[in-house]
């Protein structure tokens, strides 16, 4: 009963595929009504059918596209989220650029989606989550807990997103908006980056398949299993917490 999340009002970003699809289709079945969004039209509106055919009949689901690297794409959208839904009670920032290359492109990729998106996306969520003592989800990765010598971008950003949250549950504490991270290990999914490394760079594949004590990568529903956790009523004394979830993998 703890995690039933029925009449409340959850947003998704990167919501169409991957770690977002998964978390939104988690809420769905908890009963809460969906919005999420991307930048990909086609499995944008393919999620939004499977959402909608998960919950219940009087669920309300809303999709729509957006650029999260634009500031102005980030508000409109929290704004038709909230109108389409009735309100917004979770906030769950998992897009990310992949910004991976040690570059100026590399860079601009994960400081304005995996980080300047989830600070606007939560400006803009934060009046309607104050109305109901809401939470904030943010989705960083190990690689901000550890170092990033093959990513530096991706690495330095989501250890930022990890101090976001710290600095958001402090704040935000007064309006008793719970704000919290999930740090996933190495995840693999259907048309996601590990999947085409399994082919295309199979030595980094088994390299890294081989520091996760589980033995294995781990799955979108596992990530999600947690976000369920954190957005319900089981963890209303959780607040500025990262929780990785890695099958063991930082632990060499």
């Amino acid at each position: 009963m703890l995690l039933d999340l029925k009449g409340r009002n959850a947003v998704v970003t990167g919501g169409s595929r991957g770690i977002g699809r998964s978390i939104a289709l988690a809420f769905a079945r908890a009963g809460a009504n969906i919005s999420i969004c991307a930048r990909g039209e086609t499995t944008l509106r393919e999620t939004e059918k499977d959402i909608s055919a998960c919950g219940g009949v009087a669920q309300k689901v809303h999709a729509a596209a957006c650029d999260l690297a634009d500031a102005a794409a980030v508000e409109k959208y929290i704004a038709a989220a909230a109108a389409a839904l009735g309100g917004i009670d979770i906030l769950v920032n998992n897009a990310s650029g992949f910004g991976l290359s040690d570059d100026e492109a590399g860079w601009a990729a994960s400081l304005n989606v995996d980080l300047l998106a989830p600070v606007r996306a939560s400006r803009a969520a934060v009046p309607h989550l104050a109305k109901a003592g809401g939470s904030i989800i943010h989705i960083s990765s190990i690689s901000g807990l550890m170092h990033s010598a093959r990513t530096p971008p991706y690495g330095a950003v989501k250890a930022a997103l990890i101090q976001l949250t710290l600095s958001q549950a402090a704040s935000l504490a007064v309006k008793r908006i719970r704000v919290n991270c999930i740090a996933p290990g190495s995840i693999e999914f259907p048309g996601g980056s590990w999947e085409r490394r399994k082919t295309s760079d199979p030595a980094l594949y088994n390299g890294i398949l081989r520091s996760i004590r589980f033995g294995r990568y781990g799955k979108p529903e596992e990530i999600a299993n947690v976000a369920l956790f954190l957005a319900s009523d089981a963890a209303s004394w959780v607040t500025g917490q990262t929780i990785a979830v890695d099958g063991g993998q930082m632990l060499g």
